[in-house]
């Protein structure tokens, strides 16, 4: 089955499922959906940050300093950050990453159309990480200043995936 197979919720404006459809169909009309994005930290408080493969459905080649996806028909919020954390680092037996917002993201306009429900999350890897090839181009643990400075303007900021940068200034601000 293809990514563009994949049967996801359809949701309503307070996060209902009020039906399903293939994800392909889901991004072609704009449908609202949910999705889980995890902030993966290694052992020296460092952030995984990757750059997407030029394949992807969704903000191709873009950084992004989140892994995750879309939440699945049936699947639960928690479930989907587990898988999508294990699958995109490459790894088994990662704890359970920590739920820490929940926030309607409505995109721009742009090669995406529409609104997803996002849950974002935390999770600790002390594992070494194997990124699948098929989802990340290049892949580094950034320490935070490193990545602010990647995430701000100027000639060392890089393009990123603006969900992932929506939920990152998210997070920024519940911490300051």
């Amino acid at each position: 089955m293809s990514a563009a197979d994949e049967i996801l919720d359809i949701v309503d404006e307070d996060d209902n499922v009020v039906g399903r459809a293939p994800r392909g169909e889901v991004y072609a009309r704009g449908l609202r959906h949910r999705a889980v994005f995890v902030l993966a930290r290694d052992a020296r408080d460092r952030v995984f940050v990757h750059r997407r493969t030029a394949v992807k459905l969704v903000f191709p080649s873009l950084y992004d300093m989140f892994v995750g996806g879309v939440v699945g028909a049936g699947e639960s919020y928690d479930d989907a950050a587990l898988r999508e954390a294990e699958e995109e680092l490459g790894v088994s037996g990662l704890p359970r990453p920590v739920p820490l917002f929940t926030f309607l993201y409505e995109s721009a306009g742009g090669p995406v159309a529409g609104s997803w429900w996002s849950r974002v999350y935390e999770v600790r890897c002390t594992l070494p990480v194997r990124p699948q090839a098929a989802e990340v181009a290049w892949y580094d643990f950034l320490p935070e200043p490193e990545l602010e400075r990647r995430v701000g303007p100027g000639p060392d900021g890089w393009e990123w995936a603006p969900d992932g940068l929506a939920a990152y200034e998210r997070l920024r601000a519940l911490r300051a």
